[in-house]
Parts: C-alpha cells; sequence; structure tokens
C-alpha cells in the first residue's frame, strides 16, 4: 500500500508539474503575441503592408495561448465540465485559427513575392489597404469554411461524446482528405513555389551587386540598401514559414492517419507541437527585427503612454532616445 501511495504521489506531482509547464507556454505565448499586437497597431512607422499581415498572424497566435492552449490542457487532462455548446465554440475556434494562420502565411509569401521579383511595382500593388483587405477576406473565409467543417456538431451537440464530460470532434475521412489538400497541400505548395522564386531571384541580385564590371550594375548601386532590405525580411519571413511547416506538417499527418494508426497521447502531442509554433514566431520576430526589441524596450517601460509616442521613429538605427514628432527637441 505504501509503495502504490508513493507512485500516485509521484505520479500526481508528474501531472501537476506538467500542468505548470503547459500553462506556462500558454502565458509566455499570450504575453509575446501582445507586445507583438500593441507594436504593430501603436507606432505609426510600423504600419506597413508586411507589418499588417505579421499583425493578423500574431492575432491567431495570441488567441492560440489565450484559448486554444487552456482549452486543449482542460480537454486532454480532466473532465470537460462546459458543456457542448462551449465545446462546439472551441472546436470552431480552434477551425477559425488555423485557417487564418495558413492564409497569413500564402499572404506573406506573396507580399515578399512581389518585393523581391516585381520591386518597381511593389508599392503601386501592395497597398496597406489593400493588404487589409486580404486580411479580413482571409478571416472571412476561414469563419465561413471551418462553419461547414462543424456544423454537424451544432445541430447535435455532443453527438460523438462516449461519455459524459468528454469534449471531441469526429471527423470522416473523405473530408478530412478534402482539408488536407485545401487547407496543407495548396497553399503550401504555393508557399514553397514562390520561395524557390524567391530564392533563385535573391541569388542572382546577388550575384549582379558582387560585380562591378558592367556599367548597369554601376547604375544599380544607388539601389543597394532597398534590395538588401527586402531580401533581409524575405529571408526572416522565410524561417518563419519554415518553422511554421516544421510545427504544422506532423498534425495533419497524424490527423490524415486515422484512429487506427495514431493514439491519444501522440495526437495531443503534434497538436502542441503545432501550439507552439505560435509561441516561436515572436521569438524569431525578436532575433531578426530590431524594430521589434526597440517597441518592446518602449512597451515594458511604458514610455508608449507619452504623448505623441505613436510617431516615435522606431525604426532608426542607434537611436539613443525616443523621436518624437511634436516640434519640440528631445534633449538626451
Amino acid at each position: 500500500k505504501g509503495l502504490v501511495s508513493l507512485k500516485q504521489t509521484e505520479s500526481l506531482t508528474c501531472l501537476m508539474l506538467i500542468h505548470i509547464l503547459l500553462y506556462s507556454i500558454s502565458l509566455l505565448t499570450v504575453a509575446l503575441n501582445l507586445l507583438v499586437i500593441i507594436s504593430v497597431s501603436h507606432f505609426r512607422q510600423l504600419h506597413t503592408p508586411t507589418n499588417i499581415l505579421l499583425l493578423s498572424l500574431a492575432v491567431s497566435d495570441f488567441l492560440v495561448g489565450l484559448v486554444l492552449m487552456p482549452g486543449e490542457i482542460l480537454r486532454k487532462t480532466s473532465c470537460w465540465f462546459l458543456g457542448d455548446f462551449v465545446c462546439f465554440l472551441y472546436n470552431y475556434l480552434s477551425s477559425i485559427i488555423t485557417a487564418s494562420s495558413i492564409g497569413d502565411m500564402v499572404l506573406i509569401s506573396v507580399d515578399r513575392y512581389v518585393a523581391i521579383c516585381d520591386p518597381l511595382h511593389y508599392t503601386t500593388r501592395i497597398t496597406v489597404n489593400r493588404v487589409k483587405l486580404c486580411v479580413c477576406l482571409c478571416w472571412l473565409y476561414s469563419v465561413s469554411y471551418s462553419f461547414l467543417y462543424v456544423k454537424d456538431v451544432l445541430t447535435q451537440p455532443g453527438r460523438y461524446n462516449s461519455c459524459y464530460g468528454e469534449c471531441v470532434l469526429v471527423i470522416d475521412y473523405v473530408v478530412k482528405a478534402v482539408d488536407l489538400v485545401l487547407s496543407f497541400v495548396v497553399p503550401f505548395t504555393v508557399i514553397i513555389a514562390l520561395y524557390l522564386k524567391i530564392f533563385a531571384v535573391a541569388v542572382s541580385q546577388a550575384r549582379a551587386m558582387r560585380s562591378h564590371i558592367t556599367a548597369v550594375t554601376l547604375q544599380l548601386s544607388v539601389t543597394p540598401k532597398a534590395k538588401k532590405s527586402e531580401l533581409k525580411a524575405a529571408r526572416t519571413l522565410g524561417v518563419l514559414v519554415v518553422v511554421f511547416l516544421i510545427c504544422f506538417f506532423p498534425y495533419y499527418s497524424v490527423s490524415l492517419a486515422g484512429d487506427n494508426w495514431v493514439n491519444a497521447s501522440s495526437a495531443s502531442y503534434v497538436l502542441f507541437m503545432f501550439y507552439s509554433n505560435s509561441c516561436l514566431n515572436p521569438v524569431i520576430y525578436a532575433l531578426f527585427y530590431p524594430w521589434f526589441r526597440k517597441a518592446v524596450k518602449l512597451i515594458v517601460t511604458l514610455q508608449i503612454l507619452q504623448p505623441g509616442s505613436c510617431e516615435t521613429n522606431i525604426l532608426q538605427r542607434g537611436c539613443g532616445a525616443i523621436e518624437i514628432r511634436l516640434g519640440l527637441r528631445l534633449k538626451e
């Protein structure tokens, strides 16, 4: 009896530590993505088409940490006491966030493709208003597509529950296959194709910039800074897409494999692996984007509460103080 009691105590301790770790990841995901949302929303200089797309992705990641991660912990480790309708809302929101994240990745790839492969027309084709419209359409598509995906659960709540206190979503193999094509094969084929083209153009531009023989190259010597910044953004967002693919591929692999090949623990593992991508995205921003690090510093120190702080020149390198366009000179 003493040995059994000791094993039970160790099991409870291990379970508690796992819960603390998972909830900590959830809290960290919420905090980091909230910083991204505040940064892009507050500072007017960051209202660029690319950053609007990053903002949409950050909203998806924020909802993952705020809703999906705690809900998944509750659903997998304890009894679901929130009822069948809340279970439907949870599954519905989960599908919406997944679809919107994929759409954001496609839009980011298109944005970088135009910036690198057709830079002369980038400012006319990719505008803030057009990007905002595309983001709204992306979320509208996600809401509509996800409703068709889970509408049967709304008409008959709890139809797939094997016992009281369970929250499951069962989808037949045909729907899974269609979802695999529409939500994985098609969008990520487009993403990979666009980035292969971006990579080829980037390599050719790098070779041209190293060659100072022809007069054409000398004439283009006034534009390397713009080209370099676009290429750097493409590399950064390329890392973002690669990490997303790594976290996302096991999720759909397990989903397509079916219950005969996958147990509950494996399914939960790959699902949390997919959710963990939402925590990694802000880390990637912090590593590659100096403006994000500067924005976080201003947010944490509450300097964004100062009047006119939205006009801060956040993109200027080496600024030792906040420069605000108020007609007043700030003393360093």
